[in-house]
């Protein structure tokens, strides 16, 4: 099928995850191509509105991964360009991008989420902000960069937050530590997809950035092994909390489920990902295909509902 339309694929930019950017934006790239579109790559700087302005596309493919591309300032410029783009508007994509900020608008829309604060790096790294286990992480990062769990035996706080190359701000949340399984379920347009169980590899403490991206880091079950109403009440606040925050296209929601006998089995949602992964080993081509649609037909239903005023 051939179409006269001209895509932007958005790749690369300048946050922590540009690598994984590269990898989600080729993956799409070819795909789209395949699909009969006419296709430019474009690896995103600071001249990018220079450069859009010249190349003037249909749309604009956002491929890009955290800050600039993920918090609303992407969306911003392809507003203010009035060029059509995919995934989440401003507001939203600010808004789940800011962990603790999306939080309490989750809460207000009955998604249940694990208690936390906001502490400096100095006030994280003297003593515990909280009982272990704790989680800490960066609120505005993504793909696990600078998470750090902390158990129970642990008498001080990790001692990397006291590096003198920390680039990762001066702001972080720690959250309460949920055990059990971590599960994951995307949203595309108002349809819940199915429900993953992700397992880390052996060796590999939880779902970080190597069992993220490295081939073999993580074992995917899909469909989670969970009852039928835990697995619809998955689906259920992937779409409310994707409605809550405003989200439009494709966006993946995180979960952690206390399965444990004797546990508490509580469902917590520990974020909404506007941009989620597109690269060979990411979660919401799996999920499309479970729902029985290709890599080609994902990103061309992506494309055809870009738009502005997202």
């Amino acid at each position: 099928m051939s179409t006269e339309k001209h895509i932007a694929v958005l790749m690369g930019g300048l946050s922590s995850e540009r690598e994984v950017s590269l990898r989600s934006g080729e993956a799409c790239a070819s795909a789209l191509e395949r699909e009969g579109y006419r296709v430019t790559r474009l690896d995103v700087g600071r001249d990018v509105g220079a450069r859009l302005a010249v190349l003037r596309p249909d749309v604009c493919f956002n491929a890009l991964h955290g800050r600039y591309g993920e918090d609303g300032c992407i969306q911003g410029l392809l507003e203010t360009m009035a060029i059509p783009y995919t995934h989440s508007g401003v507001l939203a994509s600010a808004l789940a991008m800011h962990k603790e900020r999306a939080k309490a608008v989750l809460r207000a829309a009955g998604v249940p989420v694990a208690e936390s604060l906001i502490v400096t790096r100095a006030e994280a790294a003297r003593a515990h902000a909280m009982p272990p286990p704790y989680v800490i992480k960066p609120p505005t990062e993504g793909s696990s960069v600078g998470v750090f769990i902390v158990r129970e035996d642990q008498a001080n706080p990790p001692q990397e937050l006291h590096s003198a190359d920390w680039s990762l701000g001066e702001e972080l949340m720690v959250e309460r530590f949920i055990p059990g399984l971590e599960l994951t379920c995307a949203v595309m347009g108002d349809e819940a997809l199915g429900v993953i169980e992700i397992r880390p590899a052996q060796g590999l403490s939880f779902y970080d950035y190597e069992s993220k991206y490295a081939p073999g880091g993580s074992d995917h079950i899909l469909p989670a092994q969970l009852s039928s109403n835990v697995y619809q009440f998955v689906q259920k606040l992937s779409l409310a909390a994707h409605r809550a925050l405003g989200c439009r296209g494709v966006s993946r929601s995180d979960f952690r489920y206390d399965d444990r006998p004797g546990g508490s089995g509580e469902m917590i949602c520990l974020e909404v990902n506007t941009q989620p992964g597109m690269t060979a080993t990411s979660l919401v081509p799996e999920l499309a295909k479970h729902s029985g649609r290709s890599f080609g037909e994902l990103v061309r239903w992506i494309v055809e509902d870009a738009s502005c005023n997202r």
